[in-house]
């Protein structure tokens, strides 16, 4: 249905207006920043299909669909959106940068204060960052005495076990930006977030690495779309 044909306090914009954007669904927020649609799909169509899950093209192998979700739309970069047909350079170029600017406030937000003020911020950026990859990532959030954001580094990537992450490139990276402490993180692309054996051997492995150069392993996250899991809360860090 057009947008024209909603009533008024059903459509995104005077919706939002009178509500606020927490009483919007995820498409209609899209719909918002899309503005309009093309012939024969209204906004809301447009929006819903980037939202949609991805499928694959079995003649071509090629990925089509949407993103499955706002996580993976997050990922998306102006190539991966020409795929949507109704997505102009414009539109393109607009979606990734609101999805750019949601990814360094939440980095604004972890320097400006204590990470562990807000463990649940944490764990937002790490979605933002890695639940959408589709190979599994291996990442450190560099920390200074005061718990706050240096730098996130992704430092490795496939299967993750004790042979594939190197204690060494990560102590070398946590003396490069004189580190205080680390969090540990990657990304469970399955979708559980369940710590494997592995796992727990890894975080062992790598805190006893860093404590020969003074630097404390605060947690290790395992990240997936729609959740995260903190090891330390678990008591396995």
């Amino acid at each position: 249905m057009p947008l024209k044909d909603l009533p008024a306090d059903a459509q995104p914009r005077e919706k939002l207006l009178a509500r606020g954007p927490a009483a919007l669904a995820d498409a209609e927020l899209l719909a918002i920043l899309l503005r309009t649609g093309i012939v024969g799909k209204g906004v809301l169509q447009l929006a819903q299909e980037l939202l949609e899950p991805p499928t694959q093209d079995p003649t071509s192998g090629q990925t089509a669909g949407g993103f499955g979700g706002i996580a993976g739309l997050l990922h998306a970069s102006a190539a991966d959106l020409e795929r949507i047909k109704g997505l102009g350079p414009a539109k393109r170029a607009e979606l990734v940068a609101v999805l750019e600017l949601a990814r360094r406030a939440l980095a604004q937000q972890l320097r400006e204060r204590e990470v562990f003020d807000s463990p649940q911020a944490v764990k937002h950026y790490l979605q933002l960052h890695l639940a959408a990859k589709g190979h599994e990532v291996f990442a450190v959030l560099f920390l200074d005495a005061q718990n706050r954001l240096l730098a996130l580094e992704e430092l490795f990537r496939g299967t993750l076990t004790q042979t594939s992450v190197y204690p060494r490139e990560v102590v070398l990276r946590a003396l490069h930006h004189q580190a205080a402490a680390v969090v540990l993180a990657h990304n469970h692309p399955s979708g559980s977030v369940q710590p494997s054996r592995a796992d727990e051997a890894l975080t062992q492995t790598l805190k006893a690495a860093l404590a020969l150069v003074d630097v404390r392993v605060l947690d290790h996250v395992i990240v997936a779309p729609g959740q995260a899991l903190s090891m330390a809360e678990k008591g396995l860090v």
